[in-house]
């Protein structure tokens, strides 16, 4: 893939040149689709690489060296089909565990609005940093990366974050939702 690409073109895209990124996207799809198919589900494979070639488009200056780019977007692309698989499990309500324990059990779909609604009420920074962790399935040092912080920090931030979910979920339990 990044092989049929000249470095100068990459460079050019990393440098916001729109031509040249859609030079990028265009040479990339079929690739990502072929690794997509044996990462997503079927149904979930042209989404996948969509939101891949949506990100890229977006995140092309991130890219730190021109001979990365085949295993950065592959990543983005196993990331985007972890993503779904996670969210396909929540639908079909496998895999649902709360973080706390709660007086009353929940249905699994108040639950999810319980959820929605907590992250709602939590400042930006904290939704944010959940957001990445927990939906997206970032590492600490991606997202830290990312947010351009240190490794400790971000440990920080996603513990007070989860500390602050957990604290409101069960002030909600006890306030009888």
């Amino acid at each position: 893939m990044a092989g049929r690409l000249d470095p100068e073109t990459v460079n050019a895209a990393k440098a916001g040149d729109v031509e040249a990124i859609n030079a990028v996207l265009t040479c990339s799809r079929q690739d990502l689709r072929r690794y997509a198919e044996y990462h997503c589900e079927v149904n979930d494979v042209e989404d996948a690489v969509q939101e891949t070639l949506f990100t890229v488009s977006r995140r092309m200056g991130d890219l730190r060296q021109v001979e990365s780019m085949t295993s950065w977007l592959f990543r983005i692309v196993k990331r985007e089909c972890n993503r779904m698989r996670r969210g396909w499990r929540l639908l079909t309500n496998q895999e649902i565990t709360p973080a706390i324990e709660p007086i009353v059990t929940p249905e699994p779909l108040e639950l999810r609005a319980d959820i929605s609604r907590v992250m709602a009420t939590l400042p930006p920074h904290y939704r944010e940093i959940l957001l990445m962790r927990d939906v997206d399935g970032l590492t600490l040092n991606e997202i830290g990366e990312q947010l351009e912080m240190e490794l400790a920090a971000v440990k920080s931030r996603v513990h007070r974050a989860r500390s602050l979910m957990r604290e409101r979920l069960s002030q909600g339990a006890m306030d009888g939702g």
